[in-house]
């Protein structure tokens, strides 16, 4: 997802809806699933939703020199991209964090897999008072969106600055009730996202999300604290390439995640496309799949 994503979850139903696709045949019978079969000369689909993006010309050029011709779809909608993998009419997307990606499978019944990582975009602490969180007195109050899943990750960004302690550790499904006060070293107060920017005067700083941070005047390089990609808190908000499960060890589109990890001119689009606040990553995809099926577990756990 590029920084239009990073207010996670929350942030995955941001434009009109597109046309559905209609059914096409799909890269997985032309190519091939699991390891067998070349990597020249194959077509893949692959589901995007911005296909404008920097990075996107950058990577098809660069698939196309190794004898993979790739065809974007570009949808309007974050809705629309799994339901479209699930059907075969697409053969990978890439828009999506894990936490999205986990919830689609729980409510579907789907086996969507990541097979590849791309990049974190950090969520920022912001203040116009102090200048490092470790002058934030105690006892003082942070503020943090009032929606679910932007607030359990603010949660998860507060507990890995050390101003807070949640009592399950942190998962994509805290909330308030989950920080222990007695062993917090700052209050936390739910307001709704797009008014805490302008709470920043009245508080001792706020987690905002990234597609409030420019238009309140502020900067991402503003932010006090933000993910840290190596936490493992933050590994649910790891964006990916998606597949279906029977895919999963498909060369093609392993090599097509190796491409887009590994290209110097898709790097430098996924940075400018983002506004320079992508953390590019290349994580193992055994801890990407692991990660999924924990989420899963939390989130049937949380009903």
């Amino acid at each position: 997802m590029s920084r239009r994503t990073t207010s996670v979850i929350a942030a995955l139903a941001a434009v009109p809806l597109f046309v559905a696709l209609a059914g096409c045949a799909t890269a997985s019978s032309e190519a091939g699933s699991g390891s067998a079969g070349s990597t020249e000369d194959q077509v893949v689909k692959i589901g995007v939703v911005g296909k404008g993006d920097e990075q996107w010309p950058a990577f098809v050029d660069a698939a196309a020199e190794e004898g993979i011709t790739v065809e974007l779809v570009d949808f309007g909608s974050y809705e629309q991209p799994n339901p479209a993998l699930s059907e075969g009419e697409i053969d990978l997307n890439q828009f999506q964090h894990i936490v999205y990606l986990a919830e689609y499978n729980n409510a579907s019944g789907a086996d969507l897999t990541p097979i590849g990582s791309t990049a974190i975009y950090p969520l920022g602490l912001y203040s116009t008072k102090y200048d490092d969180v470790k002058d934030i007195p105690k006892g003082e109050t942070v503020a943090v969106p009032d929606d679910a899943s932007n607030q359990a990750r603010a949660l998860n960004v507060l507990q890995q600055a050390g101003l807070i302690e949640l009592k399950s550790g942190g998962t994509p499904y805290s909330d308030l009730a989950d920080v222990d006060t007695e062993k917090s070293e700052v209050k936390v107060k739910a307001l709704e996202a797009a008014i805490v920017p302008t709470s920043l005067p009245d508080v001792a700083a706020a987690i905002i999300n990234n597609d409030f941070v420019e238009p309140a005047g502020l900067s991402f390089e503003d932010a006090i604290a933000q993910d840290d990609p190596e936490d493992a808190g933050a590994l649910p908000y790891v964006n990916i390439f998606a597949a279906r499960a029977d895919d999963a060890d498909n060369e093609t589109y392993l090599k097509l995640v190796e491409i887009f990890q590994t290209n110097e001119e898709v790097q430098k689009g996924l940075l400018k496309s983002s506004g320079g606040t992508a953390v590019a990553l290349q994580t193992p995809v055994d801890d990407l799949v692991a990660s999924l099926e924990k989420v899963q577990k939390d989130a049937d756990s949380k009903k």
